[in-house]
C-alpha cells in the first residue's frame, strides 16, 4: 500500500504563524571536530505540520499526553475545498464518528508566501458543528488555522475533543481514495505539538 507524506519539513527558515516563535537549529556538535554531529532544535509548539490539543484554546484543558495512541489513528476522509467551506461537500463524504476529516483547500501551494496566513479560508460555525455531531476524532487541513482570532472554531473543536490538524501538504493524491491517516506528535504535557502526519492509502 503506497504511504503520502502530509507533513512540511521543519527547517530554520520554516514559515511560522506571525507572532509565534522562530525556528533555530544549530549545531551542538560536528563531525569533522567532536567525531559525530548533534543538533539543538527551539520550536514553538504551532510550528509546521503540528496538532493542538484542548489547552492550546481551553483553559484547563486537556494535554496531548492523556490521549491513548489509538486516538491519532484512523480511517480519513477526503473534503475538497473550492474557495469557500461548503456543508453540502462535507455531508457528502460519508464522515462516521471516529473518522479524521482532511480539508484540502489549495493553500499548501502558497506556504511560502504571505497570502498563507492571510487569505486562507475559514471553517464556517455549520461545518464545525456537523463535525462535532458526526463525533470525529481529528479535523486537519492544509492551512495555518481553520479559522482567525478570536478562534471561535478552534474552541469549538478542542471544547469537543477534536484535535485540530494544521500545516498539512501533499493532500491533492488523498482524492477519490480510502486512507487512513496517522498523525502522531511529540509526547508534550503541554498545548500542542509537531507532528509527522501520513496517509495510508488503500487502491
Amino acid at each position: 500500500m503506497p504511504y503520502i507524506d502530509l507533513s512540511v519539513v521543519i527547517t530554520d527558515d520554516l514559515p511560522i504563524y506571525p507572532g509565534d516563535p522562530a525556528v533555530r537549529i544549530e549545531p551542538a556538535a560536528k563531525y569533522v571536530s567532536e567525531g559525530y554531529n548533534d543538533h539543538v532544535l527551539s520550536i514553538g509548539t504551532h510550528a509546521g505540520t503540528h496538532i493542538d490539543a484542548p489547552l492550546h484554546m481551553i483553559n484547563h484543558g486537556k494535554t496531548l499526553e492523556h490521549y491513548p495512541v489509538d486516538a491519532f489513528v484512523g480511517r480519513g476522509r477526503y473534503v475538497k475545498v473550492n474557495g469557500e467551506f461548503d456543508l453540502n461537500a462535507v455531508r457528502a463524504a460519508g464522515i462516521q464518528p471516529g473518522d479524521i476529516v482532511i480539508f484540502d483547500t489549495g493553500m499548501s501551494s502558497a506556504y511560502n508566501e504571505p497570502d498563507y496566513f492571510e487569505k486562507y479560508p475559514h471553517m464556517p460555525e455549520d461545518v464545525a458543528q456537523y463535525l462535532i455531531d458526526q463525533k470525529v476524532k481529528m479535523v486537519g487541513a492544509d492551512t495555518c488555522s481553520p479559522d482567525a482570532p478570536p478562534f471561535a472554531i478552534h474552541k469549538l473543536l478542542l471544547g469537543a475533543d477534536i484535535l485540530v490538524i494544521e500545516n498539512l501538504t501533499n493532500l491533492s493524491g488523498l482524492a477519490g481514495k480510502e486512507f487512513t491517516v496517522y498523525a502522531l506528535p511529540i509526547k508534550l504535557q503541554v498545548d500542542g505539538a509537531p507532528a509527522r502526519v501520513i496517509a495510508e492509502v488503500r487502491a
